[in-house]
């Protein structure tokens, strides 16, 4: 799993990790501006994320939220012991932990990132475990260096669509590069959270902002140029762009907070947790 520290909801946030000298705005930002923050980013920052999220994520489990839902549980991708010879493609893989579990199944994954240092934490993983490694990509989930109908399985947990400018694209690279009947299953932050502070405690559950604002979140530097975006979408807009580009929406899981699960990440909480969505799940099969 792959997802921001802590996920914008307005313009006076602090993000973990990113920049103390960045300014946060509300602005525009297109696909190459976008790509380019993402990628320097995440090769920036993804020390810091796996030393503090590695714990979490695991080195071969496949998580799907900060609300902790696992795939063995949740069965997503369908059943498990179905997954052995499956060619897999893990868009926004980070360190590869959902490749790995998949891998562990049977299954023939292709994990790619954006970031060349979050794909080097995938390779320190299989050094140390000594296992074969995961074969990994450096790509923009956009524009998907394979071949049509190459994979039986595509997957996301919080990787490359909420850092995506044209997610409509990026939904017909998926349905291009999937066989028929294939499923795409991909995590994002729910975006009811984008009308709320993106704060774990009491203030984060009052609305400062509008559900319907779909301006990107940006932290640039002193120049203007951006270090870091963030891409809103409503579940309106998710489902439309599944389905202009060829699926159809199976199920939309929104994990609840479990009972025992007290760690906090970022603006993901118990006391959040309980009363509104983190998470919504997108399962949808390509015609």
């Amino acid at each position: 799993m792959t997802t921001t520290p802590d996920h914008p909801a307005d313009d006076d946030r602090e993000h973990g990790g990113h920049g103390e000298e960045d300014d946060a705005v509300r602005r525009t930002a297109d696909p190459g501006e976008s790509s380019r923050a993402s990628r320097h980013w995440w090769d920036r920052n993804a020390d810091e994320y796996q030393d503090e999220h590695g714990a979490f994520l695991g080195d071969d489990r496949f998580t799907w939220c900060p609300e902790g839902l696992d795939e063995a549980d949740a069965r997503l991708l369908g059943d498990p012991a179905a997954l052995k010879g499956l060619d897999v493609l893990e868009i926004g893989a980070g360190a590869a932990q959902c490749s790995r579990w998949l891998a562990a199944r049977g299954a023939r994954p292709v994990a790619l990132d954006i970031s060349f240092r979050q794909l080097q934490h995938s390779r320190r993983i299989d050094l140390v475990r000594g296992d074969e490694p995961v074969a990994v990509v450096q790509a923009d989930a956009a524009v998907l260096p394979f071949a049509d109908g190459a994979f039986d399985l595509a997957c996301s947990a919080y990787g490359a669509v909420p850092f995506s400018a044209d997610t409509a694209a990026l939904m017909r690279e998926v349905h291009r590069v999937l066989r028929p009947g294939a499923r795409w299953v991909f995590s994002v932050t729910h975006p009811i959270r984008w009308a709320f502070p993106d704060e774990p405690g009491v203030e984060g559950l009052t609305a400062t902002a509008s559900y319907f604002d779909r301006t990107p979140y940006v932290e640039q530097d002193e120049q203007g140029r951006a270090t870091y975006v963030e891409h809103h979408r409503t579940l309106g807009d998710r489902v439309r762009e599944l389905a202009a580009a060829g699926f159809r929406l199976l199920d939309l899981v929104e994990p609840e907070w479990p009972e025992g699960h007290d760690q906090e990440w970022g603006g993901w909480s118990p006391l959040r947790g309980r009363l509104i969505p983190g998470t919504a799940i997108f399962v949808a099969q390509r015609g």
